[in-house]
């Protein structure tokens, strides 16, 4: 299943007419990974999951943050 992911969350771009002279144009991440971070770090800074070593509770925070991207992504075509 594809994930609609907003693009890329800092493009880089050339102005017309220059080459990238041997280096690739990198697009970076996308802006539904740039929105799970931010949430993720919102999540990490509770203090209950800060000394949470439990592979589980990683895992569901991970989950989370990118059910909240996923919902960035949404509010972004509300009009």
């Amino acid at each position: 299943m594809s994930k609609e992911t907003g693009g890329p969350a800092f493009p880089v771009t050339l102005p017309s007419g220059e080459s990238y002279q041997g280096h690739l144009p990198h697009d970076g991440m996308t802006l539904r990974d740039y929105f799970a971070a931010k949430a993720v770090t919102g999540f990490a800074a509770n203090p209950s999951m800060i000394d949470s070593n439990d592979s589980k509770a990683i895992a569901y925070m991970a989950d989370c943050a990118y059910q909240v991207a996923d919902a960035m992504l949404a509010a972004r075509v509300k009009p």
